[in-house]
């Protein structure tokens, strides 16, 4: 009866948690619905500040749709630490002090990391790829970008790069958990390089060498203090596996000694 009662509170905490997270998010579309003008603005601005320009809407409901797209995604970005907190907080009476630590150092690297990388898609990558497309054959065509195209581009790759900036992160937590070495992810680094200016080809939005180099630089940049922080998660874990046996070591004298 105890297990069926610990089950169902274990369940009832979930459905609570899970419950502040919708509210949490619906909170967060409603705020950014209600700046949308500024959103949109803000996310125009590294494509149209230098123009005269302004995009174009070709059907109905482009501009509805693009404005619930923005507001999905604002929501999705202010929330998700709401989200991983709320997960952690869920899990932690399973977890030791040293894992709860962990977890919570973790989270905010993550955060840091992602908007980090979607900082470098806004404000470095994006405003020269975006004066390539535009003005690439401009002498024979004028150019009119679609609001929903442009958004697109844009989210697409302020996302990725979010994602990319976490190589360093999960580089350390598989050195951490014994999946990698230092020294193999040294000798993986020619691929890595290569694989870094494939990702590129297919993330950046043009085929022009000098905006595919500026997103396979970064990349090598965070696979290598991807190495130095698996370093540090090597450390981590031989330290941790001696103490475990030190522990062992004296848990065993201990008993010995009670028995005589």
């Amino acid at each position: 009866m105890s297990e069926v009662m610990t089950l169902r509170d274990h369940l009832e905490e979930l459905r609570k948690r899970l419950l502040l997270i919708v509210i949490f998010v619906v909170i967060a579309m409603i705020t950014a619905f209600i700046f949308r003008d500024g959103i949109l603005n803000f996310l125009l601005e590294p494509g149209f500040s230098q123009l005269d320009e302004k995009p174009i809407a070709t059907e109905v409901l482009e501009t509805v749709s693009v404005t619930f797209k923005v507001t999905l995604m604002v929501a999705f970005v202010v929330s998700t630490p709401m989200l991983l907190y709320q997960l952690i907080m869920f899990a932690s009476p399973g977890l030791t002090v040293r894992e709860k630590v962990y977890l919570f150092l973790f989270l905010p690297a993550v955060i840091i990391a992602f908007v980090t990388g979607m900082a470098f898609a806004y404000y470095v990558l994006f405003p020269p790829a975006f004066n390539f497309l535009f003005n690439f054959g401009s002498e024979n065509i004028n150019a009119e970008i679609r609001i929903s195209s442009y958004i697109n581009v844009l989210l697409s790759l302020m996302f990725w790069m979010g994602i990319i900036f976490q190589i360093p992160l999960i580089l350390f937590g598989l050195a951490r958990l014994g999946v990698v070495t230092p020294r193999v992810l040294g000798r993986f680094r020619r691929f890595a390089i290569l694989l870094a200016f494939v990702a590129a080809a297919i993330i950046t939005p043009t085929f022009d060498p000098v905006n595919q180099t500026l997103v396979a630089v970064p990349i090598v940049v965070l696979y290598e203090f991807g190495i130095v922080l698996a370093r540090l998660g090597q450390f981590l874990r031989k330290r941790s596996s001696r103490d475990r046996e030190q522990k062992g070591i004296l848990r065993t004298v201990c008993t010995k000694l009670k028995f005589w």
